[in-house]
């Protein structure tokens, strides 16, 4: 089934488009999740996780539906980005003040939002040259493994685990801190793509200019 026809709107129309109320919508339930992980109980940590998995869901689907209905717009290019980041950071930041994290967990944490920032700049000076810088792979299993660790800090206690044939504890704090330093692999990698693609492309438009001006003079000479 084709997409809708995408149609010029004003920002007012954007921020009451179905896709973009969903990214509001996960804004907002973010102080949610942290009052509940706040509280540190297991049943509030339980419903905490399932509250940041909404949030996860609701990243899938209004991206989906902006594509499917044709509702690409600059403030969702804004919102979706940004709501993301907030939920993963304040998360983040919010457990290493609730003392979830040893000083190896927040030092991951103090290099994972050192990257975020360090790469919303770098894109931002490409945009303004005219430069773009699509997600790699290591971008995008940053942000997986990152989601996974997040989700497993949350719930944070001991839990038995029936495999029919025998039981084991598993304790979802360390399984999650270990996720969590794997992301830092990926984050600091990936941060290292970024910035050879931007470095590439910035290189290759000077080059074009250059040729550009080259061939423009050799023709006002002729």
């Amino acid at each position: 089934m084709a997409t809708a026809t995408q149609r010029r709107t004003t920002i007012r129309q954007d921020a009451i488009n179905l896709p973009n109320l969903l990214t509001m919508l996960r804004i907002v339930m973010i102080p949610g999740v942290l009052w509940l992980m706040a509280d540190g109980s297991p049943k509030a940590n339980f419903w905490a996780a399932i509250l940041y998995m909404v949030t996860a869901i609701t990243d899938f689907l209004d991206g989906w539906l902006a594509r499917r209905m044709g509702l690409i717009s600059v403030l969702g290019k804004f919102l979706d980005p940004l709501a993301d980041k907030l939920l993963v950071m304040a998360t983040l930041v919010f457990m290493a003040y609730l003392g979830r994290l040893p000083l190896l967990g927040v030092v991951a944490v103090i290099v994972m939002v050192g990257r975020e920032l360090s790469i919303t700049a770098l894109r931002t000076i490409a945009m303004s040259e005219g430069v773009v810088m699509a997600a790699g792979q290591g971008g995008k299993d940053k942000t997986a493994l990152q989601m996974v660790a997040i989700l497993l800090l949350i719930v944070f206690h001991r839990y038995e685990v029936d495999f029919f044939f025998f039981r084991v504890w598993v304790d979802l704090a360390e399984v999650g801190l270990a996720i969590l330093y794997l992301s830092v692999f990926f984050a600091i990698t990936s941060a290292g793509e970024y910035i050879a693609l931007f470095v590439e492309a910035v290189e290759a438009k000077e080059r074009r200019l250059a040729e550009e001006d080259a061939a423009a003079a050799t023709t006002e000479a002729s």
